[in-house]
């Protein structure tokens, strides 16, 4: 049961809502709507007003922008899923995000301001460097998603601001590889037990220019392995293979055990080390699955 619930029809007058009541957003509310059930058929309670926001038409959409891509944050996943210019990783993300019906109903902005650790979208967004677009009724910031998720259902949202686009920086150079794999208990409909996205970059004579890579469902919040990331970048492609070892001893070294419980950590070093395996053995340009 909602006490006090708001439907504003532009961004405009959600943005003086905000300001004035402090009532939280909500579009597919997909996790809100399970979070504060109370019990199978009963309508949920919500301890604060309410916006609905779904009337927001110029928070939907994916556009190409200034050097990104732009995805308003109440684009649903099954568009982020069917699109032919969102990055290969996020689609993925995208389509693995429970059923087909909750695809149809949850949005970008959502998955990212509920912050869960297993939150699908966020780690190929963290690892391709997304920003996040915070509008308020006195002004604008975009911060880097990284930044904005604080950890286990935190954000950097304050109370009068509303998530609206995400910003996804085209590389300068296009990914020779691109990898998304989630670990469930099932192949369909289920919650992550371990995420891992993983891109490399190589030019015309194998350097290794860019190599990223972010794991989720391992900690509080979605974790990118920087110290791992410039052991890699300007080494040879050909020099790969035997430095896995060295690489993988690397990424483990900073997988906290207190965070992780071992059988997180190895299947996060198996899936970085399947990774890595298959660039040496693959063709340029091509997806690992």
């Amino acid at each position: 049961m909602v006490e006090t619930c708001y439907i504003p029809l532009d961004l405009e007058q959600a943005l003086r809502v905000r300001k004035e009541t402090g009532a939280k957003p909500i579009a597919g509310g997909t996790d809100l709507m399970v979070v504060h059930r109370r019990g199978t058929g009963v309508v949920p309670t919500f301890p604060w007003p309410v916006m609905i926001i779904t009337q927001l038409k110029e928070l939907e959409g994916i556009t190409v922008d200034d050097g990104n891509i732009v995805i308003g944050a109440l684009t649903h996943c099954h568009e982020i899923e069917d699109s032919p210019i969102v990055p290969y990783a996020v689609k993925v993300a995208a389509s693995l995000m429970g059923a087909h019906s909750l695809r149809n109903i949850a949005t970008i902005g959502g998955n990212i301001c509920n912050a869960s650790p297993k939150g699908d979208l966020p780690v190929p967004l963290i690892m391709m460097d997304a920003q996040v677009v915070l509008v308020s009724a006195t002004g604008k910031r975009e911060i880097p998603l990284d930044e904005f998720i604080v950890g286990a259902k935190e954000t950097l949202l304050q109370d009068d601001e509303i998530l609206t686009q995400v910003r996804i920086p085209l590389p300068k150079n296009p990914y020779t590889y691109v990898f998304y794999r989630k670990i469930g208990t099932r192949k369909a409909n289920a919650i992550s037990k371990l995420s891992m996205s993983v891109a490399i970059t190589l030019d015309e004579k194998g350097t290794i220019t860019d190599f990223r890579a972010a794991n989720g469902a391992s900690g509080p919040k979605v974790a990118r392995k920087r110290e791992v990331e410039k052991i890699i970048i300007g080494t040879n492609v050909k020099e790969l293979e035997e430095n896995i070892p060295t690489i993988v001893e690397a990424y483990n070294a900073i997988l906290s055990p207190h965070a992780m419980p071992e059988y997180r950590r190895s299947s996060t070093r198996r899936m970085l080390e399947y990774f890595l395996h298959k660039v040496g053995e693959l063709p340029h340009e091509v997806i690992i699955t």
